[in-house]
């Protein structure tokens, strides 16, 4: 079942994801507050982070590149991550509070513990995060609930992203969803590689999307003009609060001004089919040129290109009936800049 359908809330054809992820800094007031700000940035879904820091990580395990520049102090992931967990109990409240304002609430489980809770906690889809590409076991797990899936690419090969997408099918997920990815915060526009996810639409046949950590909002609306259906983009109340993510963040401005971007390029894509719309219909009537007499001519000539040109005109018959006219013998005359008529 295409699950976009299943979401009563979403309108537009390009599904997007205002990513919160952990830019709560572990509190449930600044995920509210998150709600509150992807909801009046018009997005369609805002979307967490959700885990048990014992079930993901190792004790001692250092912070990416990334996190280290983005964090003064000394924590190593374990610790970090520990601070930023927010509870199940949290989480519910959080859902609540989105169901009351009209946004769809999503998290990404990074264990399955967490993952059964966002299932029962009524999730449309599963998303599942690029850290979780090759961990088969847990594909194993996500695909046995039957429901569809959004499977983020980073970090990930071809043929790496070829084996999650097998294991998901063969465990028995129906509707995969492939999002490129580029796992650096934040992105340098020669790491997006925007065209490796219409190589993966072409390999997969499937709906693919772009989840974006470049600075700024222009590539996730050159994905939408490549064919992104799926647009997952991090966002945050203030750039310049302590933690892994924010810098790589839209502030909520920002994160408006990318949605009406992308709804713009949505309206001008339309629907492939080259016809002249209905404003053109009227304009044509009067750029779109005409047969007319280039001199005086005298009933009985053969109408020919030395007497006959095409200019703009409100009457006449239309340019590209040239070869038609031309060679016929004229029924009247005609004065310079005289419409020719085509007697049968």
């Amino acid at each position: 079942m295409d699950y976009i359908s299943r979401i009563p809330m979403t309108n537009q054809h390009v599904y997007i994801i205002a990513e919160a992820g952990v830019n709560h800094n572990g509190r449930l007031d600044l995920a509210l507050k998150l709600c509150d700000a992807a909801k009046a940035a018009g997005v369609d879904a805002v979307k967490f982070q959700t885990w048990k820091t014992e079930l993901i990580i190792t004790k001692g395990t250092k912070k990416a590149e990334y996190q280290e520049k983005n964090l003064n102090n000394d924590d190593d992931q374990f610790t970090m991550l520990k601070k930023l967990e927010l509870s199940y109990d949290n989480f519910q409240l959080v859902k609540q509070h989105c169901d009351e304002i009209g946004i769809q609430f999503l998290s990404t489980a990074d264990e399955t513990e967490s993952l059964d809770f966002l299932v029962n906690l009524g999730m449309p889809f599963i998303k599942l995060g690029s850290g979780d590409i090759t961990n088969i076991p847990y594909l194993r797990s996500v695909a046995k609930y039957g429901m569809p899936v959004i499977l983020s690419t980073g970090m990930a090969n071809l043929a790496q992203v070829a084996i999650a997408y097998d294991t998901l099918q063969e465990a028995g997920a129906k509707d995969i969803s492939i999002l490129h990815c580029t796992t650096n915060y934040p992105c340098p526009m020669n790491e997006v590689n925007l065209r490796a996810m219409q190589t993966m639409k072409e390999a997969f046949k499937c709906r693919v999307g772009y989840s974006d950590h470049t600075m700024g909002i222009e590539v996730p609306i050159a994905a939408v003009a490549m064919g992104a259906e799926i647009i997952e983009k991090h966002f945050t109340l203030d750039q310049n609060m302590e933690g892994p993510d924010h810098k790589a963040s839209l502030n909520p401005e920002e994160l408006k001004a990318m949605v009406s971007a992308i709804r713009h390029i949505e309206q001008a894509l339309g629907d492939g089919i080259k016809l002249p719309n209905e404003s053109e219909k009227k304009i044509s009537k009067v750029v779109l040129k005409r047969i007319v007499a280039s001199r005086p001519i005298k009933k009985g000539e053969i109408l020919s290109e030395d007497n006959m040109t095409v200019k703009r005109s409100d009457n006449g018959i239309k340019a590209s009936y040239w070869d038609v006219v031309a060679g016929r013998v004229a029924q009247q005359d005609y004065s310079i800049d005289e419409e020719i008529k085509l007697y049968v």
